[in-house]
């Protein structure tokens, strides 16, 4: 490994670490409207610290939604991060119990992909170090400050915070949908049959369900066609 190499990988994971980071200032205010302290707030990206599954808890309970239907909600997101953490493992390879914890409570988006897209098992797990180090570290910061701050907003400033959990949605899964990401064609499937599942039954569920129920967008999408060449 290189240093000029090491040096490009946690350049790029600081890099991502920070913009990413930086959307925790919409989760906080996001969970200070749905009616948390800051405390809770800083609590779920402490321990929870999966950006999607927080966006979809506090969306939920800020909706009127029971704790079961946002727990529901928020587990059913996160249940990506085991699939990504049976990817990382053999790239990681943590020893012991607590390696493995700590490992996998940084298991998220932007850490598998710097890991994945290193060229050597090494740069992977400096790229999955750096960029988890950088992203939870700026995350819980930036969820204090954007809790204390919606503290401070008037009311009608409070009320437009009811945008920032489908805007920053929305953010999230933009790029997925553009021509240059993999299996771009499947990612907009998977996009539009939730929305329109979600749509659908969002008039006649309790908040919540909605978004359980768009799960079925992956069989709507269908099977990933396989690249020419492969076995």
């Amino acid at each position: 490994m290189s240093d000029a190499a090491r040096t490009a990988v946690l350049r790029d994971a600081i890099g991502l670490g920070v913009a990413v980071g930086l959307y925790g200032v919409a989760f906080g205010a996001a969970a200070a409207a749905a009616g948390l302290d800051v405390w809770q707030a800083t609590a779920l990206s402490m321990l929870m610290f999966t950006g999607a599954s927080q966006f979809a808890l506090v969306g939920v309970l800020g909706a009127g939604g029971s704790a079961l239907a946002a727990a529901g909600s928020a587990l059913l997101l996160g249940t990506r991060n085991t699939v990504y953490g049976v990817r990382l493992v053999p790239l990681l390879r943590p020893r012991g119990v607590l390696s493995r914890a700590a490992s996998a409570h940084w298991v998220i988006d932007e850490t598998t992909a710097m890991a994945v897209a290193a060229p050597e098992r090494r740069l992977a797990r400096v790229g999955f170090l750096a960029t988890g180090a950088s992203v939870y570290l700026l995350w819980n910061a930036t969820t204090v400050v954007g809790a204390l701050g919606s503290a401070a907003l008037g009311e009608t400033a409070q009320a437009a915070l009811d945008a920032v959990v489908p805007a920053a949605f929305l953010a999230l899964l933009w790029p997925r949908l553009l021509r240059g990401f993999p299996e771009a064609a499947v990612q907009r499937r998977v996009a539009f049959g939730g929305a329109v599942v979600a749509l659908l039954l969002t008039p006649v569920v309790a908040p919540g369900v909605q978004v359980i129920a768009a799960v079925v967008a992956v069989a709507l999408a269908g099977p990933p066609r396989r690249r020419e060449g492969a076995a």
